[in-house]
C-alpha cells in the first residue's frame, strides 16, 4: 500500500460517484438489506473501494451471513481499512472506513463464522455500493489482476459511473 491519501471536494465526489455510492461512501448511509449487487456474489477476485480503487477484501474471506449485506471475515490488507467507534442510532458499533479516501464502508461485528472450531471470526458487514469488484485472473478475466490505478473493476454502479477502464484518478 502506498499510503497516499485521496482527497477531493464534496463536489468532486458528487461528480465521480453515483447517488447510492455518494450516500454510502461520503454520507455514511446504508443500502437496504438484500438489495446490493454483491450480497450473493460468488466470483473469485477482489473487492475494492468504489471511490478510490484501494483493495479492501478478497473473495476467499467472503461468506453468507444472512444479514443482507456482503460479509467478510477480514480485510485483504489490514492497513487498507480504518476502524472507529460509532455510537449513533443508540447503538455501539465499530465503523469501517477506507483508509485511503475516508469513505464509509460499513461496520464490523464480532459474530462472524467460527473457523476450525475456534472462536467466532469478525464479520465485516459492507455495503455493496461502497465496493467495486475486480475479477481474479483465475476467474477468466484473461489478464493478471492489476492494483490500484488502472485496475479493471465492476463497480456495481448506475449508468452515470465512469467506464471500468477509466483510471481511478480520473473517477
Amino acid at each position: 500500500m502506498s499510503g497516499a491519501k485521496v482527497e477531493k471536494t464534496d463536489q468532486e465526489w458528487r461528480e465521480q460517484l453515483t447517488g447510492a455510492q455518494y450516500d454510502v461512501l461520503r454520507k455514511a448511509g446504508t443500502e437496504a438489506p438484500f438489495t446490493g449487487e454483491y450480497v450473493h456474489h460468488k466470483q473469485d477476485g477482489s473487492y475494492r473501494c468504489a471511490a478510490c480503487g484501494t483493495e479492501l477484501f478478497g473473495s476467499e474471506t467472503k461468506f453468507d451471513s444472512g444479514t443482507g449485506w456482503p460479509s467478510f471475515t477480514e480485510p485483504a490488507v489490514a492497513e487498507a481499512v480504518e476502524l472507529r467507534p460509532d455510537n449513533g442510532l443508540f447503538m455501539r458499533r465499530t465503523e469501517v472506513l477506507c483508509r485511503t479516501c475516508g469513505g464509509h464502508l460499513g461496520h464490523v461485528f464480532d459474530d462472524g463464522p467460527s473457523i476450525d472450531g475456534g472462536p467466532p471470526a469478525q464479520r465485516y458487514c459492507i455495503n455493496s455500493a461502497a465496493l467495486a469488484f475486480q475479477p481474479g485472473a483465475e476467474a477468466g478475466s484473461g489478464e493478471d489482476a492489476q492494483t490500484d490505478a488502472g485496475a479493471e473493476v465492476h463497480a456495481g454502479a448506475a449508468a452515470d459511473a465512469p467506464p471500468p477502464d477509466a483510471p481511478f484518478a480520473a473517477r
